[in-house]
């Protein structure tokens, strides 16, 4: 296996594997923080690069580079758009806690069926959207007290569950799912869904540190790129509003379908 340190870093025959993992961390911390599907550029990034690392080393690594980025692009957003706190509180809550059920379920249930109805899950999210012109375009939230938080822990530990267990789309399932069931434009979906995805990663870090799968010298590093990505990201998306967030969305998810796609039913 290839090993990562701080001093392998200046030889010469390891630095190009490093630039284009910088690289690819900050186009995903860059994505990540407008719609989500960061893990599709800087997971194959680090398969690409590690091939005989563990696969779970790999998606610890990806989660600690990645926490960080969230991390940065929900302050961000927090400062400049009036998050709704109401609804992501419980729904982060209710997200980590499900999120580590969903790991530990992984290790004990099959997920071929997950893997091969994902593409066609994201199919119908991609043509809902595309056919609703005024879809997560005007920010009108549809509940207030104990409704509210009623509906966020349902969503919340709904999707933290499914990253527990499988992942892939997880940031554009949450943000689909408050633009649809809360109301919420899609630049306020988004905020809210970078405070669950903190929540999620936070319970998957818990999972992976403990268990070792975690190069902690090459995450970290990896996640200063991501925050670079996060806060162009987020400048992005805060100077463009809703309707850049939704044209990126359909494009993550389309590059979603495609990916989990050819991996159900092609690899």
């Amino acid at each position: 296996m290839r090993v990562f340190n701080i001093a392998s870093f200046i030889m010469p025959e390891l630095f190009p594997d490093f630039l284009i993992l910088a690289l690819a961390s900050f186009v995903a911390g860059l994505i990540d923080a407008v719609v989500g599907g960061g893990g599709l550029i800087q997971i194959p990034a680090l398969f690409s690069m590690l091939p005989n690392s563990a696969p779970a080393t790999i998606f610890g690594t990806n989660k600690l580079a990645g926490i960080f980025g969230t991390g940065a692009a929900a302050v961000n957003f927090a400062k400049r758009v009036k998050l709704a706190w109401s609804a992501a509180l419980p729904a982060a809550g209710a997200a980590f806690l499900f999120s580590f059920l969903g790991a530990y379920t992984v290790t004990h249930i099959p997920t071929e069926a997950i893997r091969k109805s994902l593409p066609f899950i994201l199919l119908a999210v991609a043509i809902y959207t595309i056919k609703k012109k005024d879809f997560g375009s005007i920010h009108a939230p549809l509940h207030t007290g104990s409704k509210e938080k009623l509906f966020a822990v349902l969503i919340g530990g709904g999707i933290g569950f499914y990253d527990g267990v499988f992942g892939p789309g997880t940031g554009s399932f949450l943000i689909f799912l408050f633009v649809r069931f809360f109301g919420f434009d899609f630049l306020a979906a988004s905020a809210v869904s970078k405070v669950i995805n903190v929540a999620t990663n936070l319970a998957a870090l818990l999972w992976f540190g403990y268990s070792g799968h975690i190069i902690w010298q090459l995450g970290l590093i990896m996640a200063i790129c991501n925050v670079g990505g996060s806060l162009v990201g987020t400048r992005l998306a805060l100077k463009h509003g809703s309707g850049f967030v939704r044209k990126l969305f359909l494009m993550v998810v389309s590059v979603l379908i495609l990916k989990t796609g050819y991996d159900a039913f092609l690899k």
